[in-house]
């Protein structure tokens, strides 16, 4: 029997394949792109050590509509030696999402932990390739566990509740 993928499939309660989850990709796209070397020539010159480098990952989701969603995953890495910025650089990066058809307890998960994840190989190259353009060797950055940053997020926000209420 061949396997046509393109067939609608019941879900076991009576739905046809209109009522299937489903998470797409609309557009991704560039909202901000920052690089700053503010010692350049000078911070291009060869080090002993590495520098210290600092990186903050934050992530935003917007509704456009009841299915459609903006999502922006906010990069940004600040590499200095000493007391010396070598460099700077800030990312925005956005993608618009079609969600339907998940329970709405599945929707913030989606939206800060699915969405991000699909977002970062993206951004991750754009960060890369900024620092090579900028003169220092590509800033590869490692993956990003987005389930601990909202469960992380999630027990902030309970926290702060527990405050507010006492």
């Amino acid at each position: 029997m061949a396997n046509n993928e393109n067939q609608p499939v019941g879900n076991g309660n009576g739905n046809a394949a209109g009522a299937q989850p489903s998470l797409s990709v609309l557009a991704q796209y560039v909202k901000d792109l920052s690089f700053e070397s503010p010692g350049a020539p000078n911070s291009l010159r060869g080090r002993d050590k590495a520098p210290g480098i600092n990186i903050n990952v934050n992530v935003n989701a917007n509704p456009l509509s009841d299915t459609e969603f903006d999502v922006n995953l906010t990069l940004s890495a600040k590499a200095a030696f000493d007391k010396d910025v070598l460099f700077n650089v800030e990312l925005v990066y956005g993608g618009v999402f079609k969600i339907e058809g998940f329970p709405q307890e599945h929707m913030l998960p989606l939206l800060f932990i699915e969405c991000p994840r699909l977002l970062f190989p993206f951004a991750r190259q754009i960060i890369a390739d900024a620092t090579r353009n900028g003169g220092f060797p590509p800033l590869m950055l490692d993956p990003i566990d987005f389930a601990q940053m909202f469960q992380q997020k999630i027990a902030e926000d309970q926290a702060a509740a527990k405050v507010q209420v006492s």
